[in-house]
């Protein structure tokens, strides 16, 4: 049996979005090997906006990404926890680390197409809530750089330690 990435969408026409909803993203983010699940709105796959629930827990890899085919712009607002947000250039600078929290004074990020990114959860039981165009395409939803490892294999944890080390470099930093 293998886990899903998503949860199943809601049927019918009116989907509350309620307290018990998303803490049943958060559990099945806990049992799930990638440690994160997207719970949709959108009814299905070819839905022209896409809505959903993140929920995401620490050491989750998200690997850099962008939108491009087609170009899609995205925004997330921060529900519950923190995360560390990582903007890249074309060969895999961090342009922009900072974090998204949760009723803070930074509690979301809106992207224009072709921004390279990714998040990683610093507190459990992250969710963030997501909107983009639609419709998701598998094949060509991201685009992923040759610069950074894919997720599963023997270089991403280490790739991901070095994003973490990053954003803890640079909040020190910050409260210096």
């Amino acid at each position: 049996m293998t886990t899903p990435r998503a949860l199943p969408p809601p049927t019918g026409p009116v989907c509350w979005l309620s307290k018990s909803f998303l803490n049943g993203a958060i559990a099945a983010s806990h049992s799930s090997p990638r440690r994160r699940v997207i719970q949709p709105f959108h009814r299905d796959e070819n839905a022209a906006l896409h809505r959903m629930f993140n929920a995401v827990q620490p050491g989750s890899y998200i690997p850099p990404h962008r939108h491009l085919d087609p170009p899609k712009a995205e925004s997330w607002i921060v529900l519950r926890g923190r995360l560390a947000f990582f903007t890249f250039n074309d060969e895999g600078g961090i342009e922009e680390c900072l974090e998204i929290c949760a009723g803070g004074d930074i509690f979301g990020v809106d992207l224009e197409p072709g921004v390279y990114h990714t998040f990683l959860a610093l507190e459990p039981d992250t969710v963030v809530f997501e909107v983009k165009s639609g419709p998701y395409i598998v094949t060509s939803d991201k685009a992923f750089p040759s610069w950074a490892p894919p997720e599963g294999s023997e270089a991403a944890g280490a790739y991901l330690a070095t994003l973490q080390a990053e954003y803890l470099q640079r909040s020190s930093t910050k409260s210096a």
